[in-house]
């Protein structure tokens, strides 16, 4: 039996990626030369790696749990994961190594990284292994120093082989221990660590990646249990400007400036991710959009995964030039024109890859291992 596609959560996995490329530019890149940063222009939108999560656990439970459960083997739905996600894997990870070639081939503090170590952290990437001590050519220690936010992809990863290899198996009263579990584990890591919050994950630092982990092991199962929930009691469908309303709140929620000290950052960092981001899935799946709505929200969903796998190169570039241009931020000043065509830029090669590259490659994989079963 076909399932209804959920256009209006794609539409909002798009908007999710849209700030978190604006929250690159103009707060990650800003905090590499003023931190802490006075004016940290839509700071909570790393918090969209904790939408996507808590989206696709809902997305993988509505689409695949009954699957799973009758005609899909696990084999299958990992050929269908690697096809779905590896292509743009693999473009970004080619894609940051010729930006890093552009840039010179050097560490954020200008010393020269050798050639065969580029290639080396290039073929780890384009298999999302990521990067020791050893090979990181950036020196900030990142997981994946080429392609920076392919963390996030990484442990989508380890996400997606929990869910077919456990969090499917489990009964829905399990499920929501496990969830309680994860609620007590990533509040007590965001409470109790030196930082606070939650933004972690990118870094090889073994607190950060444990954060990293603790964040998804509760997101993806939060998402999961809410799939379980809704089909269970089939709410009713909401009509009018949904997708708007769902938008803005986001926006509001990821664009939010610095919530005073460490505690009041970290509960609203945790109020987010426990109630609000939930809450925006649950409405957003019961709304819907007809006409030519349907299509600006269909294509968000689509454009939202070539943009967040291949924007980041383009920061570095963007990071770079302001480096070397001497530029020196105050207030709410920033470098506008490279700014706007940084963002220009990630729209353009994203809908390049997604049209020209992504979408084609996909499906001439799936079309095989169809007629290869």
């Amino acid at each position: 039996m076909n399932r209804p596609r959920y256009d209006l959560l794609d539409g909002l996995r798009g908007v999710a990626a849209i700030l978190i490329l604006l929250y690159h530019i103009f707060c990650d890149a800003k905090s590499f030369f003023v931190w802490p940063s006075p004016t940290p222009e839509f700071y909570h939108s790393f918090l969209g790696v904790d939408f996507f999560f808590i989206l696709s656990g809902f997305v993988m439970g509505y689409a695949y749990d009954k699957a799973l459960d009758g005609t899909l083997t696990t084999s299958g739905f990992i050929k269908r994961r690697l096809i779905r996600l590896h292509p743009m894997v693999v473009l970004g990870a080619l894609f940051g190594a010729v930006c890093f070639i552009i840039q010179g081939c050097t560490k954020w503090d200008g010393t020269e990284v050798a050639t065969e170590s580029v290639l080396l952290a290039t073929l780890l990437a384009l298999f999302l292994l990521p990067s020791p001590r050893s090979l990181d050519v950036r020196g900030n220690t990142e997981l994946f120093p080429l392609n920076g936010p392919h963390w996030s992809l990484f442990i989508e990863y380890i996400g997606s082989l929990l869910y077919v290899l456990l969090l499917h198996r489990l009964s829905t009263r399990w499920l929501r221990v496990w969830v309680a579990c994860g609620i007590v584990s990533i509040a007590g890591f965001a409470l109790l660590t030196d930082d606070g919050g939650i933004a972690y994950g990118w870094s090889s630092e073994p607190v950060n990646f444990m954060g990293g982990l603790l964040r998804m092991l509760y997101a993806y199962p939060m998402g999961l249990l809410m799939a379980r929930e809704f089909s269970k009691r089939r709410p009713k469908p909401i009509r009018g400007h949904i997708f708007l309303l769902c938008s803005l709140m986001l926006t509001v929620l990821l664009a939010m400036p610095i919530i005073g000290g460490k505690e009041s950052e970290t509960i609203y960092q945790l109020v987010c991710i426990f109630s609000l981001f939930p809450a925006i899935i649950w409405l957003g799946a019961r709304g819907s959009v007809t006409g030519w709505r349907q299509q600006v929200v269909a294509f968000l969903g689509r454009l939202s995964y070539p943009l967040y796998a291949i924007h980041f190169p383009l920061v570095y570039l963007y990071i770079i030039y302001v480096q070397r241009s001497g530029y020196v931020y105050e207030g709410l000043s920033q470098p506008w024109l490279p700014a706007i065509i940084t963002f220009a830029a990630a729209i353009i090669l994203a809908t390049l890859a997604l049209l020209c590259f992504d979408e084609p490659l996909r499906k001439r994989l799936s079309r095989k291992t169809h007629h290869g079963q």
